[in-house]
């Protein structure tokens, strides 16, 4: 079994309030959940109305298909035209390292 986690920077478009930012980073959370079964959230600059720290992760069970699903994970949230994804951070964790 392995357990990948992806963190996503983004920096918002035209967002001026803590609302409008909400509006923008719902709706991707939403999309990947549905779209690969992941576990996902705003996880950081919760404070901030232009960034977004989004969390995803998988369990899959092989690496391959963790990372495949990583892969599309940052492809969704970077095509998105109303944000910039400033980075894409990732770890994996295998069973057999216990």
């Amino acid at each position: 079994m392995y357990v990948g986690a992806l963190a996503l920077d983004l920096l918002l478009g035209d967002v001026h309030s803590l609302k409008q930012k909400r509006g923008v980073v719902r709706p991707i959370v939403t999309e990947l959940k549905r779209r690969f079964d992941v576990s996902a959230a705003e996880a950081g600059h919760l404070d901030l109305h232009r960034r977004a720290m989004l969390g995803v992760a998988v369990v899959a069970p092989d690496a391959a298909h963790c990372g495949e699903v990583m892969d599309a994970c940052e492809r969704l949230v970077a095509d998105r035209p109303e944000v910039e994804l400033l980075s894409a951070r990732r770890r994996l964790w295998s069973q057999e390292n216990d």
